[in-house]
């Protein structure tokens, strides 16, 4: 049985923990469709998401090293996303949580 210093430092614990929020699995989605994307063309893509939340979420997503932002110095500024070269080995496990979830 797991005590509760082993359940706080569990692996599956604490991906869940990073990979948890309303609009994270539909960021991981479109990153792993497409090699980069910028801000608001992501912010189009995703419907009843205010600016404010996307870019909260994108910036945990940073932190964690799930996301690098781009900046480009261009005019006007622009600013894209992708996936951390870490967070693509989760490809295959994401796509077995997709079938799961659809044969729900």
């Amino acid at each position: 049985m797991m005590n509760y210093t082993e359940f706080e430092q569990c692996g599956l614990k604490r991906s869940m923990e990073v990979l948890s929020g309303k609009w994270k699995p539909l960021i991981l989605h479109h990153l792993f469709h497409e090699k980069e994307i910028r801000f608001i063309e992501l912010w189009r893509k995703m419907p009843r998401v205010s600016k404010k939340v996307l870019l909260e979420q994108l910036q945990q997503m940073q932190e964690h090293r799930i996301v690098e932002r781009i900046e480009r110095n261009d005019f006007p500024p622009q600013v894209a996303y992708r996936l951390h070269p870490d967070t693509k080995s989760l490809g295959p496990a994401l796509q077995m949580l997709e079938a799961w979830g659809k044969s729900r």
